[in-house]
């Protein structure tokens, strides 16, 4: 049961932020630099974030050369432009807020690697340099294939190489920790382990039901209710286009003379890898097998991460001795179009999610959004 003080000073709040992954932690920053006086809780139901937000491999990404030609064959260009160009604000809206340091940004080049089956994808760079020029301010996309045997890569695979200049590589734990550091400063209260099991409205507020070991539930109360969970959030909006996707990462021990610097992707962004210090963070694989991979079980496929260590070994460090250190998978949110969902509900209930692999750089501008709602 709950005491009188409990109820009265610890279970009322102005606005409840249901999630503590970028876009949650950014809502409520957003939320108290527009309302400084409103209070404002985040309830997270791990002790660390539980979809994408610390188990991705830090790309701060605008997406590719072949993903926006592959996109085109179903979405308008000016949609392609518009979510390139929230995707480059979202990071330059990072990097302003906590600086590069603070989120371990780091420009060491970003690069597509093409097959020569892909080779069409070049034709088309001319034409997509000149439709970003005003986003980008110069050309997003220059030929590199000179750059392939610098990296080492096997020559077998991979024929062609993009440099794209909007892109680079950022620390997913540093730019989370920031993000902790900033809310609470602005006067954010966080409380990790509390699993929401529904929101019911009861004169005229919400009241968040939280599950809890010591009490049966707990109650807390809020007049508006925003909920950033992502692939989690079809509990609190049925009915929506989200469809979960798995993504499975690997990291390897320490590599020896490792020529690989910067972030690379390939096969239309579905596979991606990076350096981390002397080490090689390898994800992807998702569309090897999208019906496994369309879940919210954070599990491995081993399948997915045998074939990661595959290439990983004959494509992209060939000759080297390579041991891998740790594995893990995150969750990220699809849907039939790749723009953001921003949604809000009868009862002051909010919602910012299906970001579509692209947190990092979406999450700010959902995050902003989401506040703008908030009176």
């Amino acid at each position: 049961m709950i005491s009188f003080w409990e109820r009265e000073s610890l279970l009322q709040y102005d606005v409840i932020i249901i999630g503590s992954g970028i876009v949650g932690l950014q809502t409520a920053i957003q939320v108290k630099e527009k309302h400084p006086d409103y209070d404002v809780l985040i309830l997270e139901r791990g002790l660390l974030p539980s979809g994408a937000s610390t188990r991705n491999a830090g790309f701060a990404a605008t997406g590719s050369l072949s993903e926006l030609v592959a996109d085109a064959t179903h979405t308008p260009e000016a949609a392609l432009v518009d979510l390139f160009a929230k995707r480059k604000s979202g990071i330059d809206f990072l990097r302003a807020q906590l600086g590069d340091v603070a989120i371990g940004y780091t420009s060491e080049g970003s690069h597509e690697l093409l097959t020569e089956a892909e080779s069409g994808v070049l034709d088309y760079m001319d034409h997509y340099n000149q439709l970003l020029k005003e986003v980008s301010g110069g050309n997003s996309f220059e030929s590199a294939d000179q750059q392939l045997a610098t990296f080492g890569f096997s020559s077998g695979r991979f024929k062609h190489c993009i440099a794209c200049s909007t892109e680079a590589g950022l620390h997913t734990g540093k730019l989370i920790k920031s993000l902790l550091r900033l809310a609470v400063q602005k006067g954010v209260e966080i409380k990790t382990g509390a699993e929401v099991h529904h929101i019911e409205a009861l004169n005229g507020k919400n009241e968040v039901v939280v599950k809890d070991g010591f009490h049966d539930s707990i109650h807390f109360k809020a007049a508006q209710v925003i909920v950033c969970t992502n692939a989690f959030s079809s509990r609190f909006f049925p009915g929506e286009d989200i469809q979960p996707g798995r993504g499975q990462v690997l990291v390897t021990q320490p590599i020896a003379h490792l020529k690989v610097k910067g972030i690379f992707h390939f096969d239309q962004g579905y596979f991606y890898f990076r350096n981390v210090g002397n080490r090689i963070l390898f994800g992807g694989g998702r569309n090897l097998d999208f019906i496994t991979e369309n879940t919210t079980d954070i599990s491995l496929n081993q399948q997915i991460q045998d074939h990661l260590a595959e290439i990983l070994r004959t494509d992209l460090l060939p000759g080297q001795e390579v041991a891998i250190d740790m594995q893990w998978s995150g969750i990220m949110a699809f849907g039939t179009t790749k723009m953001p969902i921003i949604k809000s509900l009868e009862g002051n209930i909010h919602g910012g999610f299906r970001l579509g692999g692209m947190g990092v750089a979406l999450g700010s501008m959902v995050a902003v959004a989401l506040a703008q709602r908030i009176e």
